[in-house]
């Protein structure tokens, strides 16, 4: 029996990356951050002097990097070149280049392919356009979202940096004019404002647990 697909969306600071590794954990599925695939080849270009403007040369990068699931990991989740993303991805050089760089066509293609390959044998999957683009057939969709401020506050308290949270809230602004948030048809929609992180969790899991029984 093949395992199933839960798609996690929902702008940054909404909670959607805790979300999704606990579901992986109580699901006992992959946990798959796309996010981490932007950011590695945000991180490659810095690193060969690539312009964040030169969709085909980025998209070229995309077969340089390696992407995996290790499923030594608990939950398994993804690895580049071998090793677990470094804190080199959340620099603020990376998070000042990231959304330039995944707004080239090309290169989101590229992803797009390489997150489909991941997680196509059953994963929690988590980032942009998730439910609506990579994985429009996934057994269940989550459109995860909070109040700016709410999510402005956590960018802050989880990055310990107000410098690096106020380039992912710019990133975040700059990514929803390219593909502005909105949740898949039949996504269950969940607002996580002025809730726990374990009040969210667990209303999320039995609604997707219910789904996956086939309860609507």
């Amino acid at each position: 029996m093949s395992r199933p697909i839960v798609a996690i969306d929902g702008p940054a600071g909404s909670g959607k990356s805790t979300l999704a590794r606990r579901l992986a954990l109580a699901l006992d599925l992959p946990y798959l951050n796309t996010g981490t695939t932007y950011r590695a080849v945000a991180r490659e270009a810095l690193r060969r002097a690539i312009a964040p403007t030169g969709g085909q040369a980025l998209a070229s990068l995309v077969g340089d990097l390696r992407f995996e699931i290790d499923p030594s990991s608990a939950p398994p989740r993804l690895i580049v070149d071998g090793a677990p993303p470094a804190d080199e991805l959340r620099t603020p050089e990376v998070e000042s280049i990231v959304s330039e760089v995944a707004r080239h066509p090309a290169l989101r293609s590229a992803l797009h392919e390489v997150q489909r390959r991941l997680g196509e044998g059953g994963a929690v999957v988590e980032g942009r356009d998730i439910g609506t683009v990579v994985f429009p057939q996934a057994d269940v969709k989550v459109f995860l979202h909070a109040d700016p401020q709410e999510r402005a506050a956590r960018r802050e308290e989880e990055l310990g940096d107000p410098e690096l949270a106020a380039a992912v809230a710019k990133r975040d602004a700059l990514d929803a004019r390219v593909s502005p948030f909105v949740p898949a048809p039949d996504a269950i929609v969940v607002d996580s404002s002025r809730r726990s992180a374990d009040e969210t969790f667990e209303e999320v899991l039995a609604l997707v647990r219910e789904r996956l029984a086939g309860g609507g």
